[in-house]
């Protein structure tokens, strides 16, 4: 892209703004305008000097893993490896890259084509959270891995207390019911399956289900216990697989 395009896009889309928000200012404009040209946008321009932000989109979600693997770490010393890429999948899914570009107003800064435009393009969760991914990745490239790291930090913090805060409490079927009441406007249901031992060392067995379909099971000392059990695998289960067909 010649300066002259790049400066023009940077000035017409309002991109200093946005910079002024994040507390970055690019040392090279052109990365900035790249991570929010979407494809659509691309492949109607006649002249081919754009590139979109799907190679971009690539290196920052290589960025993201490594920068949010290392807050893990720091975050939870005593988690498992299994733990913390539970963890790991609970910031960087789309949801996750969704609510950060929601609170950064992405939406507003997309360079996109006339039928994405048309079909609310900007308020697409797939669209926002790959250019979440894509202008990660520019920062990566204007500024370095650390700094980069700074910003992630910055970023994603509210979402790693709220990881943090639900650890803590082992919250997961407060978890669960929001993901599935956002996802499939329904509840998880919760069953006892069998309880077993003397009436001092009980356990209990407990199946949950989603749509009518039985999904994980969990055991604990309390019913309670085994309901969270059961939550916590389903919401991984939820995380990783979609949801049941």
């Amino acid at each position: 892209m010649n300066r002259e395009r790049t400066e023009s896009l940077f000035l017409e889309t309002g991109f200093k703004r946005l910079e002024e928000g994040l507390g970055y200012a690019f040392h090279n404009p052109e990365l900035m305008v790249r991570a929010f040209c979407h494809a659509s946008y691309v492949n109607e321009r006649v002249n081919g000097d754009l590139e979109d932000n799907e190679r971009l989109e690539f290196l920052g979600d290589a960025v993201l893993d490594l920068a949010v693997s290392h807050l893990l770490m720091r975050y939870f010393e005593d988690a498992r490896e299994g733990d913390l890429s539970k963890f790991r999948a609970m910031l960087v899914d789309e949801a996750g890259l969704y609510e950060v570009a929601q609170r950064l107003g992405l939406g507003d800064y997309l360079l996109l084509g006339k039928g994405e435009e048309q079909s609310l393009g900007r308020e697409k969760p797939s669209i926002l959270a790959d250019t979440t991914e894509a202008l990660l990745g520019a920062i990566y490239l204007d500024g370095g891995f650390d700094r980069a790291m700074e910003m992630i930090e910055d970023l994603f913090f509210p979402l790693l207390e709220r990881v943090a805060s639900r650890e803590r409490v082992h919250d997961f079927k407060s978890l669960l019911q929001e993901y599935t009441q956002q996802t499939c406007k329904t509840l998880p249901r919760y069953r006892l399956i069998r309880e077993t031992g003397p009436a001092h060392d009980r356990s209990f067995h407990v199946g949950l289900s989603l749509m009518g379909k039985p999904l994980t099971e969990g055991e604990g000392r309390s019913k309670k216990e085994a309901e969270q059990n059961a939550a916590r695998e389903a919401f991984f289960l939820l995380k990783e697989r979609g949801l049941p067909r």
